[in-house]
């Protein structure tokens, strides 16, 4: 078989590009900075193992080399196992300011025996007040599983082992602000906050029991990187940038709402108590 000059100046240039707008399952001495906790957070196996710990001192986290402008970022993740009551591990984006954007995946542990509450939420322009809470169909700390965030300009997916538990879409034509313009770092913590995390504050961590560990391990970003004020994106292939224009089907709905309807504990949408002037206008949207 033979390639003509333009078929071949065609494919380098496409995987070029494919290669400015995604990233390989990742290295995390390339992608990642511990940030806290004094050697609490560690990097093992050549790159591709980290663990954070929390013990009665100090936690720890880590931040991407990175920051992101729209992305369909995957983090497989393994939770603190046994009695984590008192803890979160925190896994999140998040921009910079007091109106910054964010979109978080909070793991707030438990007792032995009883199930993880997983927190989302989703900040716009400073503004949060949009938790929804589930509790898992599994048991997190028994082995890793994959948590992801699709965010687009059509939308934001929140998923679980490629389920899609959460949707969080643009509906800034109605109004509602919708995070856009601010790129963002992806952020992991494990602190303590037994003050409010589990049972409302009602049961304390036990100490007995730290360290704490939970581990990370191959995380893929398909991803607009943004420096010095232009995306990576703005010049790839549209092939290579599918995930841009992504939306859930049918089936992605169906299975969002067998998940509410089967594993949500709280949804904002619903507490007309919190809002008694009203839930806020994008739960009438949706």
């Amino acid at each position: 078989m033979t390639f003509s000059p333009m078929f071949t100046c065609f494919t380098v240039i496409s995987f070029l590009c494919m290669a400015a707008a995604a990233m390989a399952a990742g290295n995390f001495n390339q992608q990642f900075d511990t940030t806290w906790g004094d050697g609490r957070a560690r990097v093992l196996q050549n790159g591709q193992l980290l663990t954070l710990s929390l013990d009665k001192t100090s936690g720890s986290g880590f931040k991407s080399k990175n920051q992101y402008l729209f992305g369909k970022i995957d983090m497989q993740l393994k939770l603190v196992p046994g009695n984590s009551a008192g803890t979160v591990t925190a896994y999140y984006l998040s921009s910079l300011g007091s109106a910054h954007d964010e979109i978080d995946f909070e793991f707030l542990g438990n007792l032995s025996g009883d199930p993880y509450i997983l927190h989302t939420n989703v900040f716009t322009q400073g503004k949060g007040n949009r938790e929804q809470q589930f509790y898992l169909w599994f048991d997190p700390t028994k082995d890793f599983h994959t948590y992801s965030v699709l965010w687009n300009p059509l939308s934001i997916v929140l998923s679980v082992d490629g389920t899609p538990i959460r949707e969080f879409k643009n509906m800034e034509s109605k109004g509602i602000p919708y995070p856009k313009s601010q790129p963002m770092w992806i952020y992991s913590s494990l602190w303590n906050a037994d003050d409010w995390a589990t049972r409302g504050g009602l049961i304390k961590t036990d100490w007995s029991q730290a360290p704490f560990t939970a581990s990370y391990r191959n995380f893929n970003a398909q991803a607009c990187t943004w420096t010095s004020g232009s995306s990576s994106c703005s010049s790839s292939g549209s092939s290579s940038n599918s995930w841009l224009s992504q939306s859930l089907g049918s089936t992605g709905q169906g299975r969002i709402k067998w998940v509410q309807k089967n594993y949500m504990i709280y949804n904002y949408c619903t507490d007309t108590k919190r809002f008694p002037q009203g839930l806020p206008p994008e739960c009438s949207m949706a």
